[in-house]
């Protein structure tokens, strides 16, 4: 008995899915980075939220994602240009997303503080957008927020922009820098070599296949080169080691999610929730 249930629960753990991030809380089920959003998506069994912050002309984060308001609004401006009182104001009215929720009366531009409040059982991965940050400042009203709503135990932050990850608090859970990541993916791809992470439980973000560039430095120049970084076993037993974690991003096709499943990823970034609900 004892041998037939180790193997149901071994064929479990290797058929394991990963959990279902919802890409700007699901932007192709519903206007992004609204409470609609966020709802639907925990409907459609999304198991973590992707959301986009940027910071207020009164040091406030709200949730928007686009470097003016003209692109998801009909007002113009930089986030950073209002305070969060007058952004609460503003609605999103720009969407490819499902145009029945625009009768929704929730999509206004909200608060991260009342997101975190109003779904205190819920994950998010926090993706820091703000154009024209102080890092060291976005990183302090992060960290009293956080700790203000007791949500430091169920989030993690990330961002394309290197030194704001870098400036954050130990306490503040994040992923690698996207430049680490990428660059560690570079030179296992292409040179097969691993470095070995002292540090246990490393998170790590980036597309399931990204195009780069290729510099090689000559005596008389330099030439640059076109490939694609892609994600293999070989990859994934390197990013894993000490308990590193993978969250493969751009997973919007049933056969790219497949793939992501096939390679052991820990979590896949979807744009629609919906597609992958009954996964």
């Amino acid at each position: 008995m004892k041998i037939v249930l180790y193997v149901l629960m071994l064929a479990l753990t290797l058929s394991a899915n990963p959990l279902l991030v919802a890409h700007r809380a699901g932007t192709a089920d519903a206007p992004e980075n609204t409470l609609a959003a966020i709802k639907l998506a925990l409907k459609n069994k999304a198991d973590v939220i992707w959301i986009s912050v940027q910071l207020s002309k009164d040091k406030k984060f709200v949730l928007y994602r686009p470097s003016d308001l003209s692109a998801l609004t009909d007002k113009q401006g930089k986030i950073s240009q209002f305070d969060a009182k007058q952004l609460q104001s503003i609605h999103i009215t720009k969407s490819p997303a499902n145009k029945a929720i625009y009768s929704n009366d929730k999509l206004y531009i909200p608060l991260l503080e009342e997101v975190l409040k109003q779904f205190p059982r819920t994950q998010f991965y926090i993706d820091l957008k703000s154009p024209d940050a102080n890092d060291k400042e976005q990183a302090k009203i992060l960290l009293e927020l956080l700790k203000k709503t007791k949500s430091l135990d169920r989030v993690r932050l990330y961002s394309t922009e290197d030194n704001y990850i870098l400036a954050l608090s130990k306490e503040i859970p994040s992923f690698a820098t996207r430049g680490a990541t990428r660059k560690k993916l570079a030179d296992v791809s292409l040179t097969h070599f691993c470095k070995a992470e002292e540090q246990k439980n490393v998170y790590y973000g980036l597309e399931l296949e990204r195009a780069v560039k290729v510099v090689e430095k000559f005596t008389l120049g330099e030439g640059v080169s076109e490939t694609t970084l892609t994600w293999d076993n070989e990859a994934m037993e390197c990013f894993g080691q000490n308990e590193g974690k993978v969250i493969l991003f751009g997973i919007n096709t049933p056969q790219a999610y497949e793939k992501a499943k096939a390679l052991k990823a820990d979590g896949v970034m979807v744009d629609s929730p919906s597609l992958f609900k009954d996964r």
